[in-house]
Parts: structure tokens; sequence; C-alpha cells
């Protein structure tokens, strides 16, 4: 363990892991979210239309400044939760890790174009 500052080196705190934590969360949420409302912008008239923020780039300029808005305020949310707090850092990189997955998983158009 590395001891916290301000402590003796003979008795070790342990860090909390709840910031990396939510750092780690809130990009695989992210990463699900783009690649979600990239599918939904592409099949859904309503949603696409929704989505253009720039007309030049069409749907694409709102999918990704959502993304990166929720990605922003996710990550804001859980670092404000978890700042001294240790976490379940496995169960959380796992979750994070399934998310990030499932987003290339539907940023691949065959795939994506089954939903």
């Amino acid at each position: 363990m590395i001891p916290h500052p301000g402590t003796d080196s003979k008795s070790p705190t342990a860090l909390p892991n709840g910031p990396g934590a939510a750092a780690l969360l809130a990009a695989g949420i992210g990463a699900f979210l783009l690649a979600a409302l990239a599918v939904a912008a592409d099949h859904l008239p309503a949603i696409s239309r929704l989505m253009i923020f720039y007309r030049p780039t069409g749907p694409l300029s709102g999918v990704t400044s959502s993304a990166i808005l929720v990605w922003l305020a996710v990550w804001a949310v859980l670092d404000a939760r978890w700042k001294r707090r240790t976490v379940a850092l496995r169960t959380i990189a796992v979750t994070a890790l399934a998310l990030l997955a499932l987003g290339l998983v539907l940023t691949f158009p065959p795939l994506g174009d089954l939903f």
C-alpha cells in the first residue's frame, strides 16, 4: 500500500480508488452512449432530427456532443460521490469494459443495423 501523505511510513493507509473508478465507469458509459445514439440517429428519423446541432455535419454533431456532455456529467457526479471512498474496482472495471465492448459492437455496421 502507498502511504497517505502526512502519515508515517509504518502505518500505510490505502488511498481511495473512487475517483479513478468514476473516470473508468464514466468512460464506459460515454462510449456505449455514443454508439447507441449513433445507431438511434441512423434508424429513427425523429432522433436524427433531434441530433442535428450543426446542419453541415448532420446528426453526428448532436450524437457526439450529447455523448460528451453525458460522459462529463456522469464523471462529475460519480467523482463527487466516490471522492473519498474505496469501491469495488474489479466490478466497475468489468462493467466499463463490457459497455466499451458493446459500444464497439454497435458501431460495426452489420451488427448495428440489426437494431
